[in-house]
């Protein structure tokens, strides 16, 4: 069976979309065929009510319990974390109680592979685990990058959030040297673009200042009504307007993160060979 692929979808800066787009990719993964697994690693919980759990603080089993667990020693077998959404995919909800989580890794052995523990116990079920990151570059991400095999970074299509990535980047590069030697950048992709010259000029722009270093995706999510609809209309862009602008841009987005899966296995075959 193919390895799993685990990738963080993270960016320090809010509101670029990582959210929706961690939704989208989840339900278009599963769309061809593939099993999924999202994990809300943010306490706010946004991803959590995307998926129809509206009242994610309420909710009395969470990424934040099973995280406890991993640093208690205790480990569940019948993993009731786990939510199935009706867009073929399974889903761990997250709320407030990350926090808590959060302050008290500090005190914790090894408490950069927490979550990576957790990962460890239930990604054999699944082809892709996607983690959706909180905005900050505090320990919860610290852990989202240390159980990954690839991070995306969606990037705001202006010139300062493009500016933004560098501290991002730095910090990639810090857990790949320190913790997850394994590590790797997937790509940046772009979000929330108008169809302006301006934005044409951004697309050049990071794809000039980033692209001798980092892989630029050609996927570019545009910002359109119906894409912020997503957050309360619990459908991803597919099912919501499946022939739009944002559909078309994140069937591309599914197809680059399935072909960064299939280097991997095409490489994985040679180094065996």
């Amino acid at each position: 069976m193919a390895k799993t692929k685990v990738i963080a979808v993270a960016n320090q800066k809010g509101g670029v979309g990582k959210s929706t787009s961690v939704y989208n990719l989840g339900a278009g993964l599963s769309m061809n065929g593939k099993k999924v697994l999202l994990v809300d690693v943010d306490p706010q919980g946004d991803l959590t009510k995307m998926l129809g759990q509206r009242r994610p603080h309420d909710m009395p089993l969470t990424l934040a319990n099973v995280m406890n667990d991993v640093v208690s020693g205790v480990s569940g077998e019948d993993h009731s974390e786990i939510l199935h959404h009706y867009e073929g995919f399974d889903f761990v909800p997250a709320n407030r109680g990350l926090t808590a989580v959060e302050v008290g890794l500090v005190n914790v052995m090894s408490r950069e592979t927490v979550l990576r523990q957790y990962i460890d116990s239930v990604k054999n079920n699944y082809d892709y685990v996607l983690l959706d990151c909180r905005p900050s570059l505090g320990m919860l991400v610290i852990n989202a990058l240390s159980a990954s095999d690839y991070v995306l970074i969606p990037v705001q299509a202006d010139y300062l959030a493009a500016e933004d990535m560098t501290e991002l980047i730095g910090t990639v590069q810090n857990v790949k040297r320190q913790i997850n030697p394994s590590l790797k950048i997937g790509g940046v992709f772009l979000t929330m673009a108008n169809d302006t010259n301006f934005r044409k000029d951004i697309v050049s722009s990071v794809r000039e200042n980033f692209g001798k270093h980092l892989p630029v995706l050609e996927a570019v999510i545009p910002s359109t009504v119906r894409l912020a609809e997503i957050s309360t209309a619990n459908k991803s862009i597919f099912r919501h307007e499946p022939n739009g602008k944002a559909a078309q841009a994140y069937r591309t987005l599914v197809k680059e993160v399935l072909d960064i899966g299939e280097k991997q296995r095409i490489k994985s075959s040679d180094t065996a060979r």
